[in-house]
């Protein structure tokens, strides 16, 4: 079965762009058009990450294939922040997590305790801020599943992601993490053999999931950026008067993934060189 765990809808907030934070949505996608979407793109079963809500499960709950997940926002025992995806949940478990989100060894112990499989994404992405060693030994004890293939993120990260995961011996994670419908289900994780929901879920979490698709680029993440704010203006025809601002877009992305570049190489050999340190610093 296959099964894009890294999707987003209407429902995920507020962009994070200064200024345009109070106007304009991380996405645009109607849960029920994004379910078809899916479907049409050979996805056995749907899911929603959406940012720390749990609201499109209202429209999509009545289809069997579907289960609910989440990415929360939350801080590292360090204090960075931090993408978390959190699959298979209930409400019980979003009212909980939400709450101990600010408190990793809290949230850490309830995730254990609940036996939920839960991943660190785009771990090799500045997307969510700074990121020191710290982090990584912490992704390392404690996390079970790592996003080794996120569907916006450049080949350099993912591959420093997957490398990661293998070191460590992580579950690897994969998808789209699709804000508008062009990316949804290009990028997905597959469980062999696994029938419905529950035996998807148990497979991953015995390790058995395969990462397949593509990483992101300068085209794709350019498109999604221009998709983003067409939706803006339509929502908001006052909007229209950023309308200039988009022959900016291009401009932008590539500032943008300029800096991510540097900062997967950064902390990719970084992490690298943790790991061939270690054995050296614990003989010594």
């Amino acid at each position: 079965m296959k099964c894009d765990l890294h999707v987003h809808t209407v429902h995920s907030g507020m962009c994070t762009i200064p200024l345009l934070n109070r106007i304009c949505r991380e996405s645009y996608n109607d849960p029920r058009q994004l379910y078809a979407t899916l479907k049409a793109r050979g996805m056995d079963l749907v899911t929603v990450t959406d940012h720390d809500s749990i609201d499109a499960a209202e429209s999509l709950r009545s289809h069997p294939d579907f289960f609910l997940s989440e990415e929360v926002s939350c801080t590292t025992s360090s204090g960075t922040h931090l993408h978390m995806g959190v699959y298979g949940i209930e409400e019980r478990h979003h009212i909980e997590l939400q709450r101990r989100a600010g408190d990793m060894p809290s949230l850490l112990a309830y995730l254990d305790e609940q036996q939920l499989l839960f991943s660190v994404n785009h771990v090799f992405s500045g997307l969510t801020g700074s990121r020191n060693e710290a982090d990584f030994e912490e992704f390392a004890a404690r996390f079970p599943a790592v996003e080794t293939l996120n569907g916006q993120m450049l080949a350099a990260a993912n591959r420093y992601a997957a490398a990661f995961a293998g070191r460590a011996g992580k579950i690897a994670i994969a998808g789209s993490d699709a804000h508008t419908m062009a990316s949804l289900g290009r990028t997905f994780t597959e469980v062999p053999g696994a029938r419905t929901g529950g035996e998807f879920l148990a497979g991953l979490k015995l390790g058995r999931g395969r990462v397949s698709g593509v990483s992101g680029d300068y085209g794709k993440l350019t498109q999604a950026i221009w998709e983003i704010g067409c939706c803006l203006m339509r929502e908001r025809r006052g909007a229209l008067l950023l309308a200039p601002l988009l022959a900016a877009v291009p401009v932008i992305t590539l500032v943008n993934l300029c800096l991510e570049l540097e900062f997967a190489y950064r902390w990719g050999r970084r992490v690298e060189w943790m790991w061939s340190a270690a054995p050296r610093q614990a003989t010594t």
